[in-house]
């Protein structure tokens, strides 16, 4: 149906625009994120990031497009696959911090998008969940669902309490941590979760969602392989990074986050977990519990603190409790939560 869409509208004129997504990397590579749309004539990349509501999940994608991507000095060649996405790995070298990176696709100008460069040395990270984590969604209820996605004003989400305040204290004694926030959501909504998330105070970083509708194995992609797929990703591609991994217990981050810790329990510095409200259980699946996983669930290893609470502030004062102690790049040591 994209394909057959996508003939006609390009007859009519519209041509390949590119959004840019927020990547990341190290001293040596990049992983440069976007997506290739089909969008009318005269239309700006700015149009494209403006969309709201249902509408986003109406965009004709263009797979198959050429696009060169600027990295520094160096010009790489790609071509967006399924979906029109863009997912690569290239070489580069640019300085620790926030950099820029240029995609341009034909007939149209080039499109930033925001990398973030982790240094050598020791870092501390946060791999952050989004849905009942960062923002109440009450996911994933298929009518709640339904409504929060495409009849739900954006303003009107509300953020979990303290949660911001929690990542910005960790940042604040780590000026050099990166912020990472994994989700099942759609690529679709990624330009209103990085309004929510900067209209609410969270530090950027890089979103790492999915895509949405039928894969080539079936209608669904299987949401927790994704996030365990991102996962391993990040703890393989940043070696340098300590992570503090963060989620709730309204469906599988517990036993995901601790299996992650299993596997690499040098490499995960802590979970914290953000309990549901029985309420808030039920609209997610049902039932005042926790869901039991029938994947079963491990515990982390003793040398990897789990702390659960029902919002940001408790979870920080259970960090400092466990004693979680967060390293700086210089070599010194702050305790999370401290003054």
């Amino acid at each position: 149906m994209n394909r057959i869409v996508a003939r006609l509208l390009r007859r009519r004129g519209w041509r390949p625009r590119v959004l840019g997504y927020c990547g990341y990397g190290t001293s040596g590579r990049v992983r440069v994120l976007g997506r290739v749309l089909l969008a009318p004539p005269r239309s700006r990349q700015r149009d494209l990031q403006s969309i709201r509501g249902w509408r986003r999940f109406l965009a004709i994608t263009a797979p198959g497009v050429p696009v060169v991507i600027e990295v520094g000095n160096s010009r790489h060649r790609v071509t967006t696959a399924r979906g029109g996405y863009i997912d690569a790995v290239l070489p580069a070298r640019l300085e620790p911090g926030w950099s820029q990176v240029e995609l341009i696709v034909e007939d149209s100008e080039p499109t930033p998008a925001p990398v973030r460069i982790v240094g050598n040395g020791p870092h501390i990270g946060i791999i952050s969940d989004i849905d009942d984590t960062v923002m109440i969604t009450a996911l994933p209820r298929p009518f709640v669902a339904l409504w929060n996605t495409f009849g739900r004003r954006e303003a009107a989400r509300r953020p979990v309490p303290g949660m911001a305040a929690l990542y910005r204290k960790i940042a604040s004694k780590n000026p050099d941590s990166v912020v990472v926030y994994v989700s099942t959501g759609p690529w679709n909504v990624a330009p209103a979760i990085d309004g929510f998330l900067s209209r609410h105070g969270y530090p950027p970083g890089p979103l790492l969602l999915t895509d949405w509708g039928p894969t080539a194995d079936g209608w669904f992609r299987s949401g927790r392989a994704h996030k365990r797929t991102e996962l391993q990703r990040l703890i393989t591609e940043l070696p340098q990074v300590s992570w503090i991994l963060v989620g709730d217990d309204g469906q599988h981050d517990p036993e995901l986050y601790c299996a992650i810790a299993g596997d690499a329990p040098d490499r995960v510095r802590a979970i914290a977990i953000r309990e549901l409200t029985a309420a808030q259980q039920i609209r997610t699946h049902g039932l005042p519990e926790p869901p039991a996983s029938k994947y079963g669930h491990s515990p982390a290893p003793p040398s990897v603190p789990e702390v659960r609470a029902p919002n940001g502030m408790t979870l920080l004062h259970a960090l400092r409790e466990r004693g979680v102690l967060i390293p700086r790049p210089d070599g010194g040591n702050a305790t999370v939560g401290s003054s």
